[in-house]
């Protein structure tokens, strides 16, 4: 399939029409679905029918957005008025949004065509969308592998491009995680920059919503028609978003471009294989004109075990909504109130979700709360500080966006501890609030992806766009596609 920028101009120059490129998309969800299983919902009549306003804008001669009449994929935690939102999660089987959210209604008044909704792990909890409720959704890479979580769905969908782009959401890697796994291009915005209203919050300091493509510039073109500051989010920031793709140039030389290497990303638990990648396009990046040097952040390893207590905390409050009485699923009607509260959460949640309801719940009791929440938090602000001394430096940092390639399915589920390790590189980029990417850079023996995180200071998206486009347009890596 071809990028933003190529269909617009087939679309603006009558060569096809949006109801064909809409229709092309649907055929090989309908052809791959089977397989990779990256769609909870797909919308074939609504997508049509956006396609059909789109075509009728062109043929009266209106100017058209870039990404009107283009084919996209939402994760299923953004709420779509009028089709259902489950978050993958038997609770929310039957809720159908009365609203839209800010993104998907920002994309709808420009003409982007949403195809369907994707899977994720149930409230996005998981790094393999396999504590989905509903399905497992395939590597498009290795169909016995995970696409990587939470946001595995849209990342899929993405990489065997049953569609253009995609959206996802990253509390603690959900989305460069899955770009890593499915060898595309996935970004984290700083947060506040994209508004969560409509996100069906997990843990709401930590929740960001960003892009999924296969290349660099449509990133950039994606970010841009959803950032932007929203009256309805308390924590949108007012600031003013620029054209991130006029930040995309071939070389850094002219840029000054500095770039940190962090060194606790390198070492024990680290796949040799990932390590050899990650060294090589370093190297490929001092060749293109970046100085680069070794930068340290001692509190980076702190990032998990913080994380851990901060997000489940927060999630045990969030979730506490789910109950049974205003909306999503109840167990069977009974005249004890707090029965049909128990019922309905212990049917209508899965292990994971209450695992991590548990942990928040025990974080946040009396006793229990200063030992635990208030030091995590405490040990958050060391992190943004350890991040703050290595921007006083360098531009941008990089490390592995993940420290293994994607997994076999059901290779971790018994083992919850070993699963969390997969966000050891891209939790403390949330902590922090600060931007983040995964780009292509390589693969391992058995021919899966692994992808390199770029890491920006806050609101310095412009400087990631611009490594990452040198990189991958001096690389072939972002022109591989899965064997499908």
């Amino acid at each position: 399939m071809a990028s933003i920028r190529e269909l617009h101009q087939q679309l603006v120059n009558k060569e096809r029409s949006s109801v064909e490129i809409t229709q092309a998309a649907l055929e090989r969800i309908q052809v791959l679905e089977p397989k990779i299983r990256s769609f909870l919902h797909v919308t074939p009549d609504y997508a049509l029918e956006q396609a059909r306003q789109v075509d009728a804008k062109i043929a009266a001669g209106e100017e058209i957005d870039l990404l009107a009449g283009i084919p996209i994929a939402i994760k299923d935690n953004m709420c779509t008025k009028g089709i259902p939102t489950t978050c993958a999660s038997r609770i929310l089987e039957n809720f159908v949004p009365p609203y839209e959210s800010t993104v998907t209604q920002k994309l709808k008044n420009i003409g982007a065509v949403m195809v369907g909704k994707a899977n994720l792990d149930e409230f996005a909890m998981g790094s393999s969308t396999e504590t989905s409720a509903y399905q497992v959704t395939a590597n498009p890479w290795d169909l016995s592998r995970v696409p990587g979580g939470s946001s595995g769905g849209s990342a899929a969908a993405v990489a065997a491009e049953e569609c253009v782009v995609g959206l996802g959401s990253d509390t603690g890697g959900s989305i460069r995680l899955p770009a890593s796994f499915c060898g595309i291009v996935g970004m984290k915005p700083t947060y506040g920059l994209v508004s969560r209203y409509g996100l069906v919050a997990y843990a709401s300091s930590l929740d960001q919503i960003g892009p999924f493509s296969r290349t660099v510039e449509d990133a950039a073109i994606l970010l841009k028609a959803i950032a932007g500051y929203d009256p309805n989010d308390a924590t949108s920031l007012k600031v003013e978003i620029p054209d991130y793709t006029q930040f995309l140039q071939p070389d850094l030389k002219s840029q000054g471009i500095k770039i940190g290497i962090i060194k606790e990303t390198f070492g024990e638990g680290l796949d040799p294989v990932v390590s050899e990648a990650i060294n090589k396009a370093i190297a490929h990046l001092q060749s293109l004109g970046a100085e680069v040097q070794e930068i340290s952040c001692p509190q980076f390893r702190y990032g998990l075990p913080t994380y851990y207590i901060i997000a489940p905390s927060e999630a045990s409050a969030n979730l506490a909504r789910y109950d049974g009485v205003k909306y999503g699923f109840r167990a069977a009607e009974n005249d004890n109130l707090l029965l049909m509260y128990t019922k309905t959460r212990a049917m209508g949640f899965g292990a994971e979700v209450k695992r991590r309801i548990m942990l928040g719940t025990y974080a946040l009791s009396a006793g229990y709360y200063d030992a635990y929440y208030l030091k995590a938090q405490k040990v958050r602000t060391l992190i943004k500080q350890d991040f703050e001394k290595a921007f006083a430096q360098v531009d941008v940092l990089v490390c592995p966006t993940a420290p293994t390639t994607a997994f076999k399915v059901g290779e971790k589920t018994a083992d919850p501890l070993t699963m969390y390790l997969s966000d050891l590189m891209t939790i403390p980029v949330n902590l922090a609030g600060l931007p983040g990417m995964s780009i292509p850079c390589g693969f391992d023996n058995q021919g899966l992806p692994i992808g390199l995180q770029l890491i920006g200071n806050l609101l310095r998206e412009d400087q990631i766009f611009q490594v990452a486009y040198a990189y991958e347009q001096s690389t072939e890596w972002h022109l591989k596609k899965p064997p499908l």
